[in-house]
């Protein structure tokens, strides 16, 4: 990745870690911080809302722990595959007035019901209660720089935000979930720290960025939504292995963190380019690429 230099005034946006992720505080005018750290420009893009699920269960039995952090890493996942989509539609609008209803909310609503089926069957197949998560399915839209709430990975507390740095260090961890979808609520069954068994997830760095240029400023959303993309894909193939695991020793750093560095240094190099092709500085991010576990 070409090195430019660093301006000096950088501006670190907080707040997932965990979700409660999270957008520009761009060239156009500051706006309050946003998910993955993204700058908040008035051209920002929506996010979508969608209620927690985290907070909303019961205490998880240790049987059926597995089982549910696998699906709610699949919410956090179809999360962030959402903004992604949002933030392109902010750059390149497609379809007419019910395209979002119709192409987006729709079929995540219909996503999510599946997923939450799968959680109340992983509570009956043990023989415990049955939970009710119906009310939970749909979603609607923050408004342009409003992070998504997330369900984050097991042991995080927090608003759910999407950002960098896995939980607590989110880019915004869909959070960018620059970080995994960060800001969550919790543990399942509303405890820190979950039952055993419980899966790790991975723990990117926060992504700093100097002021975006306004013409900038879609490229980079996009991008930093494809950073949250990438954290919420790492951690579902986590929570995977957490119920059959795979692989020697080396399977994690081969298989999930050495492939997730190579696509974190795409991305990164595409927001540098964006700065560059509009006459701005280069800003140099190598330094975010890396991530570890939690």
């Amino acid at each position: 990745m070409a090195r430019g230099t660093r301006k000096t005034a950088v501006l670190k946006l907080g707040g997932v870690g965990a979700l409660a992720a999270l957008l520009f505080a761009g060239g156009l005018q500051l706006a309050s911080a946003g998910e993955n750290n993204r700058p908040a420009t008035t051209a920002a893009a929506q996010t979508v809302n969608c209620p927690t699920v985290r907070d909303k269960l019961p205490a998880v039995p240790a049987a059926a722990s597995a089982q549910v952090e696998r699906e709610l890493a699949n919410l956090d996942q179809e999360i962030a595959r959402q903004n992604e989509r949002l933030a392109r539609q902010a750059v390149r609008p497609e379809g007419g007035p019910a395209f979002i209803d119709n192409a987006i909310l729709g079929p995540l609503r219909s996503k999510r019901v599946a997923v939450l089926d799968r959680i109340e069957i992983a509570f009956n197949r043990i023989g415990a209660q049955r939970p009710d998560l119906d009310a939970l399915a749909a979603c609607s839209l923050n408004a342009p720089g409003v992070p998504s709430a997330v369900n984050g990975g097991a042991g995080q507390n927090g608003a759910g935000q999407n950002g960098n740095g896995n939980a607590g260090g989110q880019n915004g961890n869909a959070q960018n979930g620059n970080g995994n979808a960060g800001g969550q609520n919790g543990n399942a069954g509303g405890q820190n720290g979950n039952a055993g068994g419980a899966a790790r997830t991975v723990n990117c760095p926060r992504v700093a960025l100097p002021a975006v240029p306004a013409a900038a400023a879609g490229q980079v959303q996009a991008e930093l939504a494809t950073l949250d993309k990438q954290i919420a894909e790492a951690d579902a193939r986590l929570a995977r292995l957490a119920v059959r695991p795979e692989g020697g020793p080396a399977f994690i750093d081969n298989a999930i963190l050495g492939p997730l560095r190579s696509k974190r240094v795409a991305a990164l190099d595409r927001i540098e380019i964006a700065f560059n092709r509009v006459g701005a500085q280069r800003p140099n991010l190598d330094g975010f690429a890396t991530c570890g576990l939690n």
